[in-house]
């Protein structure tokens, strides 16, 4: 991994453009962000081993897939000993239907987003849970009903003002 690369304002502009299409040819992206072909790619190259791009994928309308159902859930430890968090974590990294895992602060633990097919099939996956005894003492969940927005681009020009860029 290269040393921590500093930023600059074209930097910002390929991590923009590439978030909003991974799939852009390197000369349209050059050409985006006001670079010859060469050294924008020098640059995509500098970012991508600095850790800052680290994966180009698709995204999957999975309404057209299939029905799906999305639950965010609430956990709430039974003991918070270090090994405690360590267990619950790794086991709940191993479920495929878990999106997301956060450990916050609060009223509770976890905040964890499931993607499952049904109802049913989220209550079957959080009954294995307890099962596992993985340090569950309760949970609450959140039956998605609509997603007016969800946005998957970071607003990385306005989360950096300020930073001297």
């Amino acid at each position: 991994m290269v040393a921590s690369v500093r930023l600059d304002r074209i930097d910002i502009n390929i991590l923009v453009q590439l978030q909003a299409d991974g799939r852009m040819t390197n000369v349209h992206l050059a050409d985006a962000v006001g670079l010859s072909p060469s050294p924008c790619l020098q640059r995509v190259k500098r970012l991508e081993a600095a850790g800052y791009i680290t994966s180009f994928q698709a995204r999957l309308n999975l309404a057209k897939i299939m029905e799906s159902v999305t639950v965010f859930t609430e956990v709430t430890l039974s003991d918070h000993h270090r090994e405690d968090f360590l267990r619950f974590e790794q086991k709940i990294r191993q479920v495929d239907e878990v999106m997301e895992c956060h450990l916050i602060s609060g009223g509770y633990d976890y905040l964890l987003r499931f993607i499952t097919r049904s109802i049913a099939h989220y209550q079957r996956v959080m009954e294995a849970l307890i099962e596992d005894e993985i340090g569950i003492e309760k949970y609450f969940s959140y039956i998605v009903i609509k997603t007016p927005i969800n946005k998957e681009q970071l607003p990385l020009r306005t989360l950096m003002e300020g930073q001297g860029q």
